[in-house]
């Protein structure tokens, strides 16, 4: 009875060993599959990784493109702006060429001492009486001139003009203070009676003529016009020119 029980019981320890050993090479394959398995997963993270690393790239590279673009615009700009400067430089080199000599001759007011031109006067109507302190149909003219001057404020510049090259301002002003003329008084220099002569003929040169002429306020000028006007006519005279 011994004899076989002892085969039996080693029939059955090798059983029990082949089935023991059948499950450990069945497992072998499974962690080699869930190797792979995680192997795929990793390599999936890491692309996704990758791809939201670009994507952020790209983001930041953004804003430094939106920034040249705005800087190549502020240059635009800036470029814009020096051209309408050269070109508002080029329109008052124009216009300062454009006016005659004698409206950018430095001349003095005999009263107050302040030195200007008639070109100073853009935007407003310049009324302008060449006369002498001898003259007597001068005095008369500007008399006139007195009586229509607060009818026009501060819309017409009036100025007189001496013929008289040599005499002083300080003589002029006297002159000016005796009458009751208290608006621009200057004596011509030489230079300007020639620049005016040169405009207006010899005419402007002979104060008995009582010669007037306007600057408008855009810097043309009248004809030179004689004669010993009225108030009105004066007054008429200036309107016409500003019309």
């Amino acid at each position: 009875m011994k004899k076989v029980l002892i085969p039996a019981l080693g029939l059955l320890l090798l059983i029990v060993l082949a089935a023991c050993g059948g499950n450990t090479a069945v497992t072998e394959p499974m962690n080699g599959e869930t190797a792979v398995m995680e192997d795929n997963s990793t390599d999936a993270m890491t692309n996704e990784s990758m791809a939201d690393h670009n994507d952020n790239a790209a983001m930041d590279d953004t804003p430094s493109e939106a920034m040249d673009t705005h800087n190549d615009n502020m240059a635009m700009q800036d470029t814009d702006m020096e051209a309408a400067d050269d070109n508002m430089a080029e329109a008052n080199m124009e216009t300062m060429a454009e006016k005659p000599t004698w409206q950018t001759i430095a001349l003095t007011n005999a009263q107050s001492g302040e030195t200007f031109t008639l070109g100073d006067f853009a935007g407003k109507t310049v009324f302008v009486e060449p006369m002498a302190t001898w003259c007597t149909n001068c005095r008369q003219q500007l008399g006139n001139v007195a009586q229509i001057r607060e009818q026009f404020g501060d819309d017409v510049v009036f100025i007189a003009l001496s013929l008289e090259t040599n005499l002083s301002d300080e003589d002029l002003a006297r002159y000016a203070a005796d009458q009751g003329f208290d608006w621009h008084f200057a004596v011509m220099t030489p230079d300007m009676l020639q620049a005016l002569a040169d405009t207006y003929g010899r005419t402007i040169t002979n104060a008995p003529s009582t010669p007037h002429f306007i600057i408008r306020a855009d810097g043309t000028h009248t004809d030179l016009k004689t004669g010993i006007d009225s108030p009105d006519q004066l007054a008429q005279f200036i309107q016409e020119a500003q019309s």
